[in-house]
């Protein structure tokens, strides 16, 4: 196998790869059904490629919940077969693909009707357990459990207590989104995969009726590549009918998109040992526990402007306090938000008028010869998007292909993971970190900790927190440059960090300084120092701008104020 690092250097030299001999499968977009579809391609043997627009899952795949979940309010919608499903995979990821990634987090449901409510949400709960365990991967979760108020109230002191007259607690899973996707590029990667971010499809090449491949604008580098391929995927989301246009096809379904908005708020502003689901009129509130923070959301509500950068607007998050501190015996205020994020769902239209009806079940098809199409979906059960897009990649091709192996492919950083976080103590003696510090590593990286530990036994200044957002080593923003495929600014405080939205400066006070260890590793001068430092900042005041604005016509248009960046 090759290796999982994808700096600079090897993303020039996939670019190079991928226009020198025609492909087996290239895939178009790197969220995480794109990044799972070159996974699966990849440890099938066939010869792959995958070419993102912008970053790794900068589009809705770093925007999320960040859950790993069955979707427990699908079974109230009597989804039986979705809600297996992504049991299953949860229990995969937790236990086998992902462990140093993917983590238990407790969720309480607060009863606010006597007698009937517990029966009916108990009854929820008890098959949602059930059929987990029926997956044959759900016992790394404990089972749901009942409470009375006085012991809920123990649980979540921060519920007002008319709130709830008892209450459910159960489990589901959490991940960094955004660094699952990176996850699953580098994992592609080492399987001989070629990946390039920051280069974009601008066309389709075209042999009659047949789509043979693309041409790939390196947005970096300059220059156009002819990239061919048996068979191309259509995996970008909510910009699937967009892709379709450049073949002139808008394909067999139409992607609606839909917005969720997120808060972030700091730990300590809810007093609570777990996280909170909280039915609303239109669909869930989620309260979930991140690190030192706590997540809120979402909304679901309609989108059809920039896809992009959809803004989040005052009244969205309007709309998440008020619910929220419906509960809370201590109200969050504007003020407590540290940070705000926007995401769009890929939902497959024609089934409902309510976003939040839409069928979340994926659909693939092949609209033309040479092209096959794979949207709609949830997170949780990318890779079997994934499976079924490569499955009717195999139907185009002209030899005989392995079935689907992701089940038991392992991702970078899993293997070895659970020995090195039993031996955690020893890796703090060694290398001078605090216990604490170590567990993050490990939860961010796995058994790759020992690359990040490397560049610090190289330059021990590394090992020095950011000044500002002390969550972080400064050796991670390096490492996010030499070997995950960050390109700009923006990456490292967005998706390879989180200090866009962990700190209320919103990664500001952290620009320069990160941009700053970046430079050596992408050949920035003074100038592409200040160019990345004063565009993050305006891409952060359009973003309050945004946040300021009544709508979403507005907020979209103070968000549309900061335009992407371009290199020199």
């Amino acid at each position: 196998m090759r290796t999982a690092t994808l700096g600079p250097e090897q993303r020039t030299e996939a670019l190079a790869r991928m226009a020198e001999r025609e492909l087996d499968v290239l895939v178009v977009g790197a969220g995480v059904v794109g990044a799972g579809t070159v996974l699966d391609a990849a440890t099938r043997g066939l010869s792959t490629g995958i070419v993102e627009a912008r970053d790794w899952a900068s589009g809705t795949s770093s925007r999320s919940s960040k859950l790993i979940h069955g979707g427990l309010r699908y079974l109230e919608m009597l989804d039986f077969a979705l809600v297996r499903e992504a049991l299953k995979e949860r229990g995969l990821l937790l236990e086998r693909i992902a462990p140093h990634l993917v983590k238990p987090v407790p969720f309480l449901y607060p009863l606010q009707h006597k007698g009937w409510e517990r029966f009916y949400a108990g009854s929820g709960v008890a098959l949602y357990d059930a059929m987990s365990l029926s997956s044959g991967h759900g016992r790394g979760l404990p089972m749901h459990r009942h409470l009375s108020r006085r012991r809920a109230l123990r649980v979540a002191p921060c519920l007002k207590k008319d709130a709830l007259v008892g209450a459910l607690q159960y489990y589901d899973a959490q991940m960094d989104d955004a660094r699952y996707v990176a996850t699953l590029v580098r994992t592609a990667a080492r399987y001989g995969a070629h990946a390039a971010n920051r280069a974009r499809v601008t066309g389709f090449l075209r042999e009659g009726e047949r789509v043979v491949g693309a041409r790939v604008q390196d947005l970096e580098q300059g220059g156009e590549y002819e990239v061919r391929a048996k068979q191309v995927v259509n995996a970008t989301g909510v910009w699937t009918d967009d892709t379709q246009a450049l073949i002139a096809e808008r394909g067999k379904f139409h992607v609606r998109a839909s917005k969720g908005i997120h808060l972030v708020v700091p730990k300590d502003r809810i007093n609570s040992t777990t996280g909170l689901i909280l039915r609303t009129e239109k669909s869930v509130l989620f309260v979930i526990p991140w690190g030192r923070h706590w997540v809120v959301g979402t909304t679901d509500t309609d989108w059809d402007l920039d896809k992009a950068h959809p803004a989040a607007s005052s009244a969205d998050i309007d709309y998440l306090l008020e619910h929220v501190n419906s509960v809370l015996a201590t109200p969050l205020t504007r003020d407590d938000v540290e940070g705000v994020y926007a995401g769009l769902r890929p939902l497959l239209a024609g089934e409902s008028e309510a976003t939040s009806k839409l069928s979340r079940e994926h659909t693939v098809a092949h609209p033309v010869p040479g092209m096959v199409v794979v949207a709609g979906g949830k997170y949780t059960t990318y890779r079997v998007m994934a499976k079924d897009a490569v499955d009717e990649v195999v139907h185009g091709l002209d030899h005989r292909v392995a079935d689907c192996c992701t089940e038991d492919v392992r991702l970078v950083g899993a293997e070895g993971y659970r020995a090195m976080f039993n031996a955690r103590a020893r890796i703090a003696a060694r290398t001078g970190l605090h216990v604490a510090r170590v567990e993050h590593l490990l939860g961010r990286y796995g058994s790759l900790t020992e690359e990040v530990l490397e560049l610090i036994a190289g330059d021990p200044k590394l090992g020095e927190p950011l000044p500002a957002a002390d969550d972080y080593l400064k050796a991670e923003i390096v490492y996010a440059c030499t070997h995950e495929g960050a390109r700009h600014l923006d990456d490292v405080l967005t998706r390879r960090t989180r200090i866009s939205i962990e700190t209320f400066d919103r990664g500001t006070r952290s620009a320069h300084e990160c941009a700053e260890l970046m430079a050596p590793v992408l050949g920035w001068d003074a100038e592409q120092i200040d160019r990345e430092v004063q565009h993050y900042r305006k891409r952060v005041e359009a973003e309050r701008e945004s946040q300021r604005q009544p709508d979403d016509l507005t907020a979209d248009a103070a968000r549309l104020g900061a335009p992407d960046i371009v290199p020199l």
